[in-house]
């Protein structure tokens, strides 16, 4: 398929384009064979007993029309077979399996057991994520401060995001525990742009690899450009008064819907990390490969969270990403042993609560341009997201509450402020409210037992010095 045939209203900032995957429009421009797609076909009836036609498309994303010519095929060599009709369209009749056709599905599960969107060919994939890449984004200052607006930063730290995010490569974050890392790794993603293209799944080397994992991209949908280039409204929604059928705007697709439309994923990595996750997983059960984490990544954010904690030895963990952060790719085998080569298009941020130098040597540590650091939060800074985390939860904000906290906590040295400490014991006042029946204020009383159920026992009589303060 030609690179031109896959976009529309192409764009110079990669992060903002409004390209589009567009359906193939033969089955040799989707990169499957007949047969595969026969053996898909047989799957899904294999698996749902009988189906509806408009069903098939459905399950399977691929043009009424190309898939239509695969179930005549089946039909013709006596292997599918249509058990009832529900109206004069191909797309209202139901098919199921004969008893010849229901022997070809079981052996094609032998084979591998995935039932669902036709996968897209590896080399579409990756050229697709080429088009999406992240490695050109530019950001300015203004729209770095809207990408975090609601976020509370040192101005220091923002200075130093910035040309992080431009180098389109690689940050370190290190700092405590509780300062927002992983909610600020979250925002950053939202900087390449909001929408992302993903496909469910790809085809490599003969076989079926899982991309799309609905923890870490969130779907969106295209309905609105439905509507505007069929005039109607889009299959899921609308007008029920349509001269329309719905078979035929079921059968007029925006996009390649083997792709799904999400936001840009942000993958979560901790300590459960070790160096074969990080290669292709093997479903025996289901005879498929899962796509590892930075290759679900692609397109937004890694982060390796809690660095220093895993199993494996940091030593051998960090210089496994050597080469992808310089070259830009990576290298993943098959259990044949074969190699291939796919794009390691992600930014990838390594967050950790310990001495970035006693996890690193410096030939490592020099291959990560930036390090910044996340300080736990001044009176000020706190102040500013507590009064920030009051106005979320329509709690009124009160002095006092504040001065308690740090008077009965932070000052005495019992523990230091944490940027999450003002929305976690807001929450907790707000649950024991809800639960007593009493509105949710900024009580002495609601306070220390807010307090006293998330931070270690508090000393006696805290009610009492609140009260007086």
């Amino acid at each position: 398929m030609e690179l031109a045939t896959m976009i529309e209203h192409p764009r110079t900032t990669p992060a903002r384009s409004s390209a589009v995957p567009l359906p193939p429009d033969s089955l040799e421009e989707s990169g499957l064979s007949a047969e595969f797609m026969a053996g898909l076909v047989l799957k899904a009836l294999h698996v749902r007993g009988a189906a509806l036609g408009l069903d098939l498309f459905d399950t399977l994303a691929m043009p009424m029309s190309l898939l239509d010519d695969v179930i005549q095929e089946l039909q013709e060599r006596r292997l599918v077979e249509v058990h009832a009709t529900k109206g004069p369209r191909r797309g209202e009749w139901v098919f199921k399996l004969t008893s010849a056709g229901r022997k070809r599905a079981a052996e094609e599960m032998e084979v591998c057991r995935y039932v669902g969107p036709a996968p897209v060919p590896f080399e579409d994939f990756r050229r697709w994520v080429e088009i999406q890449t992240i490695e050109r984004t530019r950001i300015s200052e203004e729209e770095l401060r809207d990408t975090l607006e609601g976020v509370i930063l040192p101005e220091s730290m923002l200075e130093l995001l910035g040309p992080a995010i431009n180098s389109g490569r690689s940050l370190f974050l290190y700092g405590n525990p509780g300062n927002g890392k992983t909610l600020l790794a979250e925002r950053l993603a939202r900087v390449f742009g909001d929408r992302y293209f993903v496909p469910f799944s790809v085809l490599v080397d003969g076989n079926v690899m899982i991309v799309y994992d609905p923890v870490h991209h969130r779907a969106g949908d295209l309905d609105h450009e439905t509507e505007a280039r069929t005039g109607h409204p889009a299959r899921n929604g609308g007008n029920a008064e349509s001269s329309v059928p719905s078979e035929i705007i079921r059968s007029i697709p925006v996009h390649d819907r083997r792709y799904v439309e999400a936001q840009r994923p942000v993958v979560v990595t901790g300590g459960e990390l070790t160096l074969e996750q990080l290669d292709l997983q093997w479903d025996a059960t289901g005879r498929m490969y899962q796509a590892p984490p930075q290759l679900k990544a692609a397109g937004g954010v890694l982060v390796v969270d809690d660095l220093g904690r895993q199993r494996v030895p940091v030593r051998d963990l960090l210089n496994r990403w050597v080469v992808p952060l310089e070259q830009r790719r990576d290298h993943l085998t098959l259990r044949s042993g074969k190699k291939i080569v796919v794009p390691f298009d992600c930014f990838v941020i390594f967050s950790t609560n310990l001495e970035p130098r006693a996890l690193a040597d410096e030939a490592f540590l020099r291959r990560i341009h930036y390090k910044i650091e996340v300080p736990d939060p001044g009176r000020d800074e706190y102040e500013r997201i507590f009064r920030s985390c009051c106005d979320e939860r329509d709690i009124a904000f009160d002095q006092g509450a504040l001065d308690y906290l740090f008077n009965e906590f932070y000052e005495r040295g019992s523990l230091d402020p944490r940027r999450c400490h003002p929305r976690d014991v807001l929450d907790h006042l707000r649950d024991l409210a809800g639960y007593r029946g009493q509105p949710a204020d900024l009580t002495p009383q609601l306070l220390e037992d807010a307090c006293r159920s998330y931070f270690l026992p508090s000393r006696p009589r805290v009610a009492q010095s609140l009260t007086e303060g």
